[in-house]
């Protein structure tokens, strides 16, 4: 048997087969009319008219080395109509070095995270700068810095945490105008330490989801940082991120191991609240509906899902029931 077979069956195992609700790949869209390239998809999120933002690298790529604070010539957040996939908007030219993670809150203010400036911004939906945290190109672990902060999560009282990130292994609470309130975590596999904490949501019920990359696992936590529960298993897989809908859906991506060489089992997972497994689909490859890691998730108000991916992936992609 040839490597391209023996690659092919591994590749076939390495998938899990999908299961509960089906989802389909929405074909052109983004609209190909855009002309507009799309770069590494680092982000992705829906406001409350349903446009879809996206936080992209351009020409950028990054593939884990360290960051000069070089800023990208290009527009970094597009806005796209959720239905044509047409380009509405777009804005960050000579803003951001590495973009990361992106959440819009229920005020559709943008939250973006920078890895490269080690900073996190709000925006209006129009790309006006409202509020900046930490200090430009300077990593730290105390209450006014971050080292390569990954994502934010909202609370229904204005307040917000951090998932930081790759360099720290924690989570940061702040008030809603910015001020530190608490911080919990570090590096580790135990309960409430973490690593690489790669994205966060938060339910209606106040419950902190972050997807701690490196150990395999969903933690669960309270708005103080007091541990809950973990999600782990072959099921749940490697959580890349993590969303949760309007109607208390929980939208996982498995991003796989990150083999350099071999094919790996890349999917998205709808859960219940309770981590039940309610759908999956997705698998290794570039063809529609197929991932090269999947990085970032979000869900429409009709719950349409957006996948965004890195690595040679440089995609969103839509999908409906």
């Amino acid at each position: 048997m040839g490597y391209g077979a023996v690659w092919a069956v591994a590749k076939y195992r390495a998938t899990p087969r999908p299961s509960g609700e089906a989802y389909h790949a929405v074909l052109d869209w983004p609209a190909s009319q855009n002309n507009i390239k799309i770069g590494q998809v680092s982000g992705v999120a829906v406001d409350s008219a349903g446009d879809v933002f996206v936080f992209h690298r351009a020409d950028k790529i990054w593939e884990g080395e360290e960051l000069a604070l070089d800023t990208i010539p290009a527009s970094t957040v597009l806005v796209l109509d959720s239905q044509t996939g047409t380009l509405i908007d777009h804005w960050g030219t000579d803003m951001f070095v590495m973009p990361h993670g992106l959440t819009i809150d229920a005020d559709d203010n943008l939250w973006l995270t920078d890895v490269g400036l080690h900073q996190v911004f709000k925006f209006d939906r129009a790309g006006n700068l409202l509020m900046t945290l930490g200090e430009r190109g300077v990593a730290g672990d105390d209450e006014t810095h971050f080292n390569m902060p990954t994502d934010v999560a909202v609370a229904e009282d204005g307040s917000f945490f951090v998932s930081d990130g790759y360099g720290n292994s924690r989570v940061v609470r702040f008030s809603a105008e910015g001020k530190y309130l608490t911080s919990w975590g570090s590096q580790g596999t135990e309960p409430g330490q973490f690593d690489v904490p790669h994205s966060i949501a938060i339910d209606s019920k106040g419950i902190l989801y972050v997807a701690d990359r490196g150990n395999a696992r969903l933690q669960l936590f309270d708005e103080n940082g007091q541990f809950i529960s973990e999600w782990k298993g072959s099921t749940l897989g490697r959580p890349w991120a993590v969303r949760i809908s309007q109607t208390g859906n929980i939208y996982v991506v498995d991003g796989g191991d990150q083999s350099q060489f071999w094919p790996d089992r890349t999917r998205v997972l709808k859960l219940d609240s309770d981590g039940n497994l309610l759908a999956s689909f997705g698998s290794f490859g570039d063809a529609p509906g197929q991932f090269i890691w999947p990085h970032a998730i979000a869900v429409g108000l009709d719950e349409a899902l957006y996948v965004g991916e890195v690595s040679t992936g440089m995609r969103v992609q839509k999908f409906t029931r």
